[in-house]
Parts: structure tokens; C-alpha cells; sequence
């Protein structure tokens, strides 16, 4: 199976060493990020630094013209990715005989809900979510489409992986995150997702909902909740919490959002893209589920994209729905946490390869090889060397 290990610009620029101990480990691919999240990440054998400090989201290269007089628009990095920083990775990757795709995250971004808070998504309590950026919002549709094609088509890659394309909610690692007190369940996950600024209580009414009322249910539905009451079973439990007409409504109008979004930036992708650029997304097969692995239809979006890569770790069934659409040629990545600090088990990770190969993997994905000990990277190579 095809392996490719997750890297930042960071992790080799600087370090002559990196590019071929990534290809040591026996992948073919290194997955680079293009534009990313604000971050503080270990680089534990760096010669220069061992901890690396992004600040705030940012394209790891110079952004081009296309920017010029528009509000929204992406934010350079600074000292830890100057200049073209994905650029003179990739260049060094190649060199080391590995095949660069580009890795950008899209709808995560918190210096945008920053500088410009009427981007951001709004709870039904009036909180807003500033690292998630509403996909409803004409403005930052087209912001995520441009930077999809923009972040995605550069010099020397061979294909990109979109992460966040699509609902991003209150499942989101903040600074010091302090929100586990009560436990919400998938239930009480997606109704404390459900975002009320002006443009979704548009989209709301467009379904037949008032944007005022529908607040006041999910409030109502979720002050058990807080109280300690489960909030579990999947879709039928936000049925049971908000009733079934109000919770297909905000369905309708959520999916079509998030299809049409991610229609269009795989459209904007591919037309800036050479012949055979694969274009993969980062998917949960469950549609309503926000976050960096968006929920997704299935078979849509395999008839939009060359494929997905779908977390994996601690069990991939997430695998099935996706094999379950026996679409020709489409990859099917299963993505392995490989550093054991984070919860990965690089140790197992040819037994957990051979049991996602057989639920329709066809390929994997390692995160993350700049992060990892000396230890799990042995692991890895050990791993890839048995498959």
C-alpha cells in the first residue's frame, strides 16, 4: 500500500537530514502543508529549534495577486515559515525522491473570527466560534474556494488533500480548551455546532424555519444536557432532542451548504491544476458531523473527488461507508496516528494497516512524521517494511 507521512515546512527547511529520513521510513509520498491552522508543534530532532510557534493561520508561501483589495484574505506566516517555506520543502522532498502532494486547511481559522467576527459561526446562545468561519457566508465561500485552488495547485506538487471542507463547530482543540465538564454526545455535539448568524437564519427560513425559534428549541433541548442528561445516538438523538421536522430542516439546509462548497472548490482545484492532479478530501462518512475530517455524503463526494482520507485511528470502520460505493480508482486513505505521545500506536500499526486494507483501504496516511520520536519512527519503518 501507498504510505504518505504528514510533514510541515518547519520540519525540513533547516534540517539536510529530514528529506531522506522521511523517505527512510518507506513512504512514496510526503502530504505538506500548503496553509494551516495556528499550531505549537515539537520538531524533536531539528538542529536548530525544538519547538515551533504558529501563531495564526497562514499560507506557507507568497500569495498572489489575486488577493489585491478583498477583505478576507489569507495572512503570511512569520518567522517559523518565511518566504516560500512549502517551496524549499518541496524542493528538498523531490530531491529526495517523494512524491509532494500539498495538505490545506480551510474553513479553521481563528485570526480570521479575530479581525473580522462576523465571519465566524454563532451558537444558538449568541457565542461565537472564532476559529470556525461560517461556509453560509458568501465572502468566506469565496475566500475557501480561491485559497482551496490557490493553496492546493503548487509548483512541483502532484496533488493536494483539502482538510475542513465543510462545517467546522464547537469540537475544536482551542487554547487550553476547558469544554469537557459535560459530556455532550454526538447529539448535543451537533446542536451546540448549529450556527445562527445572519446568513444561516436566512438559510433557515429558506426551509421553513424561524431562525428565533429554532434557537429557542435547541436551547430548550439542550438545558437537560447540561444537567447531565445523555445526549447520544447519533442522528436519532438530536431527533429525540430538537423533534424530527426541526432537525431535518437544519439538515437540509446544512448539507446543501456544505455539497455546494465543496463542489466548488474541487471545481476551482481542478481548474487551476495540471492533468492528473489528484484532488483528496479529509471525510467523516456521517454528513452532519463538523470538524477537520468534514462530514460527507459518500457517494458524492466520491463522483466530486479522486478519493478520501479518513481518520483511522483506534478503529476504521469510518472506512466502510466509502468501500461500500465500489467506485473505481477512488483512493481510500486510512489515516494512522503514528506518535504515540498523541495517542497513535506506531507498534501496531502493520496489524491495524492489514485490517483497514481489508475494510477497502487503499492507501495510507501518517501523522505525523515531523512529530514523532526517534522511537515511533522506527516503528513506522519497521511497519511499512512488513506490508
Amino acid at each position: 500500500m501507498k504510505a504518505s507521512a504528514f510533514v510541515y515546512p518547519w520540519d525540513v527547511n533547516g534540517d539536510p537530514e529530514a528529506p531522506d529520513r522521511i523517505a527512510a521510513l518507506g513512504a512514496r509520498q510526503a502530504t505538506l502543508a500548503s496553509a494551516y491552522h495556528s499550531t505549537r508543534a515539537l520538531t524533536p530532532r531539528h538542529p536548530h529549534h525544538r519547538v515551533v510557534t504558529a501563531r495564526h493561520a497562514a499560507v506557507l508561501y507568497p500569495a498572489d495577486a489575486r488577493w489585491e483589495g478583498r477583505a478576507l484574505r489569507p495572512w503570511p506566516a512569520g518567522d517559523w515559515a518565511p518566504g516560500d517555506a512549502f517551496g524549499e520543502a518541496a524542493r528538498a522532498l523531490t530531491a529526495a525522491g517523494l512524491e509532494v502532494h500539498t495538505w490545506v486547511v480551510l474553513a479553521h481559522n481563528s485570526r480570521m473570527g479575530e479581525e473580522h467576527p462576523g465571519t465566524s459561526v454563532v451558537n444558538a446562545y449568541g457565542d461565537r466560534y472564532p476559529w470556525a468561519p461560517c461556509i453560509a457566508q458568501p465572502a468566506t465561500r469565496a475566500y475557501l474556494v480561491d485559497l482551496a485552488a490557490e493553496a492546493a495547485v503548487r509548483p512541483g506538487a502532484r496533488g493536494t488533500e483539502l482538510e475542513s471542507l465543510g462545517w467546522y463547530g464547537l469540537a475544536h482543540l482551542h487554547a487550553h480548551d476547558k469544554i469537557g465538564g459535560v459530556t455532550l454526545g454526538d447529539a448535543g455535539q451537533y446542536l451546540m455546532s448549529l450556527c445562527f448568524c445572519p446568513s444561516c437564519r436566512e438559510g433557515y427560513g429558506r426551509h421553513g424555519l424561524d431562525a428565533g425559534e429554532l434557537a429557542a428549541a435547541v436551547r430548550a433541548a439542550l438545558e437537560p444536557v447540561w444537567r447531565g442528561a445523555p445526549s447520544d445516538g447519533g442522528w436519532a438523538g438530536v431527533e429525540q432532542l430538537l423533534g424530527e421536522a426541526k432537525a431535518a430542516a437544519t439538515r437540509a439546509w446544512r448539507d446543501t451548504t456544505a455539497r455546494t462548497l465543496q463542489e466548488e472548490a474541487v471545481a476551482a482545484v481542478r481548474a487551476a491544476a495540471p492533468e492528473g492532479f489528484q484532488v483528496l478530501l479529509h471525510a467523516d462518512p456521517v454528513p452532519y458531523h463538523c470538524g477537520a475530517n468534514a462530514g460527507v455524503d459518500p457517494a458524492h463526494i466520491l463522483s466530486l473527488a479522486d478519493g478520501v482520507v479518513v481518520p483511522c485511528t483506534g478503529g476504521a470502520g469510518l472506512l466502510a461507508p466509502f468501500a461500500e460505493q465500489n467506485r473505481t480508482g477512488a483512493v481510500l486513505a486510512a489515516n494512522f496516528t503514528v506518535v504515540s505521545g498523541m495517542g497513535g500506536s506506531p507498534g501496531t500499526l502493520a496489524r491495524d494497516a492489514r485490517g483497514a486494507a481489508e475494510l477497502g483501504a487503499t492507501e495510507l496516511r501518517l501523522y505525523h512524521a515531523g512529530l514523532a520520536s526517534d522511537g515511533d519512527l522506527d516503528a513506522v519503518r519497521d511497519a511499512l517494511a512488513g506490508l
